[in-house]
């Protein structure tokens, strides 16, 4: 293995088990605090922050990086919670929109708080502002490129 490619897939490694070891960590700390699990709350932020506060489902999809199933089925049960409606999207009978409620605007800025805080204290605690600021430009082309 060339030195170039067991540094890169020395990094990939510690990417994805960072990843592993926060998400759920993250998960826990938000459900206990906010009663939110993760995934709600990543909806609900994509949707508070979207024009309008609505997004097509394949949209929303792809912003929270799940498939578009499970994005469904995570929609369906804010729906049942009174967080987010669907919405028909009078353009495309194939797709639908998924729009927060007045009740998600006010479970997402309640919880946006502890979120803020969670991300600090399990991510960024031992992170200086220099390697924040680089990490986050390290991502960004990491991520234009596999778009």
């Amino acid at each position: 293995m060339t030195a170039r490619r067991k540094l890169a897939t020395d990094a990939w490694g510690a990417l994805l088990q960072t990843h592993a070891a926060l998400v759920p960590a993250m998960d826990r700390e938000l459900q206990s605090r906010t009663g939110l699990p993760l995934p709600w709350y990543d909806v609900l932020l994509e949707l508070a922050t979207a024009p309008e506060g609505r997004l097509r489902m394949s949209d929303l999809a792809d912003r929270v990086v799940l498939s578009r199933t499970r994005v469904s089925r995570l929609v369906d049960e804010l729906v049942a919670r009174g967080l987010v409606t669907r919405l028909d999207n009078p353009e495309d009978r194939r797709s639908a929109y998924a729009a927060i409620t007045k009740a998600g605007v006010a479970e997402f800025r309640a919880s946006a708080p502890v979120y803020l805080r969670v991300i600090e204290q399990q991510f960024a605690a031992n992170l200086s502002d220099d390697e924040l600021a680089s990490l986050a430009r390290i991502l960004a082309k990491i991520q234009k490129s596999a778009r």
